[in-house]
């Protein structure tokens, strides 16, 4: 039995009959329980383990809700092995390793192993052995990179201390804005240098692999820095990710800090920015401007009913969510003489003091002719404006989301827009916007349904998230992501560096 698990294993199956001999001999079977930790994390490894039938588990250690699954292992993989070879006193576990169901398992302890491999001919075929793995793991790497063309341009090669990076879903203005900025930051005369890479391509379990041997990445507000994204980063040996947003719903932050990731973000550029599109597109919404704009253009100059909008003086108003941005947001509109209402769970005396009244959200889809979404996308605000709050609608309200998109229920707002309990609505963020938004789909068929509804619908006008999209706000990104990158090189870690998300 033990000789069959060894001639079916990774790696092992190619030993040397005579080794393969020795080896069976110190192989002890083990028949674990489901649930059963075989190896914990942070002990000190000195066996290896084959197994025969079954599954093992690995998974990552968290402070709350249980242990993180990073991978399983079935028949005939190995686990711990190198770490045998290459015995250090202080080499610890990187994650615990748990029975599957119906494990069948053998383990090697790594004190007879080393015993059996002083043996000289042994110790050679040990060396091929390491050789062919090192080998093969070098051109893996080597054709992940020239397979998926990720240079194709970098910033910030130099001499002294450097900080590898990795730059996720890159577009014109992304490069435009952090290549000067690196070359300024690297012209200082400091020891640390920025070196950065540059991907389209956006960040998911498959395009992680990409990041193999940077120290860092940086990612976009639709990467999908999931758990199993972040295992492939954190096998690759990236330590920080730099997201160049405010915005992470994208990162499951518990499962980078289970894996000694440290992630941090923008966490403000230009709040007036978002603030003055969510102003710019009730303005557009109200007056028609998007379709008055084609008409002129058309030589039609014509004035019709299709082109009436209403005064926002005198009308009331309501901001949804009052942080820094919502704040903003009411003193401007404050300025068109309105009746300001806000909702938020923290009450602002910045909004009081502008005329605004805090109350429920049932007051405010009862009296706002115009509604503002403001709020982060949270459980509680998921959907807050879903089919049963359209019947409490005043009717003929204007929605304008400038927020998250899953603040929205799209299929209500469709609804609401047929039925004419929804006058208008405009729109910078959509619920399902990650597979479309910051690309150039006007060649491609646009398979999303809904979105091709709103697209198609004139009471709906929508930009493509650029609201953050000014002068003003992509410095302060930049000088950020670059301040961010300059605290992790400077040893900070998780909570200690300043826009720490963990």
């Amino acid at each position: 039995m033990a000789k069959l698990a060894l001639d079916n294993a990774e790696w092992l199956s190619t030993l040397s009959e005579p080794l393969k001999n020795d080896i069976v001999g110190i192989m002890t079977q083990r028949l674990p329980s489901e649930g059963d930790c075989l190896l914990k994390e942070g002990e000190i490894i000195d066996s290896f383990i084959i197994v025969e039938a079954g599954t093992l588990i690995r998974t990552k250690s968290t402070d709350a809700n249980g242990p993180l699954p990073l991978d399983e292992l079935g028949a005939g993989k190995v686990t711990g092995f190198l770490h045998v070879v290459g015995h250090h006193d202080d080499d610890m576990a990187f994650a615990n390793v748990i029975a599957g169901k119906d494990a069948k398992v053998w383990i090697v302890r790594g004190e007879e192993f080393r015993a059996i491999t002083e043996n000289p001919q042994h110790t050679t075929e040990m060396m091929n052995l390491l050789t062919r793995l090192l080998r093969k793991a070098s051109k893996i790497v080597r054709a992940t990179l020239n397979e998926t063309g990720v240079r194709v341009g970098r910033s910030g090669e130099g001499t002294g201390r450097t900080i590898k990076i990795m730059c996720y879903d890159t577009t014109s203005w992304v490069r435009e804005n952090f290549e000067p900025q690196i070359e300024k930051f690297n012209n200082e005369g400091k020891d640390l240098k920025l070196q950065m890479d540059y991907t389209s391509d956006r960040l998911d379990m498959k395009t992680a692999k990409y990041a193999a041997g940077y120290d860092a990445v940086c990612l976009f507000v639709n990467d999908n820095a999931d758990t199993n994204a972040l295992w492939v980063l954190s096998m690759g040996g990236v330590k920080f990710i730099a997201m160049r947003c405010a915005g992470f719903d994208r990162v499951d932050t518990k499962a980078a800090k289970a894996l000694g990731l440290s992630v941090a973000r923008v966490p403000a550029y230009s709040p007036y920015a978002v603030a003055e599109h969510a102003i710019s597109l009730l303005m557009a919404v109200n007056r028609k401007i998007h379709i008055a704009s084609v008409r002129v253009k058309m030589a039609n100059f014509s004035l019709d009913s299709g082109l009436l909008g209403m005064d926002i003086h005198g009308k009331t108003v309501a901001v949804m969510g009052t942080g820094k941005i919502g704040q903003i947001l009411c003193k401007i509109i404050s300025g068109f003489g309105v009746n300001l209402l806000a909702y938020d769970v923290f009450e602002s005396d910045e909004v009081k003091n502008l005329g605004g009244t805090y109350v429920s959200k049932e007051e405010i889809y009862k009296q706002a002719d115009v509604i503002f979404l403001m709020m982060p996308l949270l459980p509680a605000t998921t959907h807050t404006i879903n089919e049963d709050v359209l019947p409490m609608l005043k009717k003929g309200v204007i929605l304008i989301n400038t927020s998250r998109g899953g603040l929205i229920d799209t299929n209500a707002l469709i609804s609401g827009l047929h039925s004419g309990i929804i006058g208008g609505c405009g729109l910078d963020v959509y619920e399902n916007e990650g597979e479309y938004f910051f690309q150039d789909y006007s060649s491609k068929s646009i398979k999303d349904e809904r979105l091709v509804a709103m697209l198609g619908n004139n009471r709906i006008v929508m930009t493509a998230h650029q609201a953050f999209f000014t002068k003003e706000a992509i410095d302060k990104i930049v000088s950020t992501t670059v301040e961010n990158f300059n605290n992790f090189a400077s040893g900070l870690r998780g909570s200690d560096l300043p826009n720490s998300l963990c």
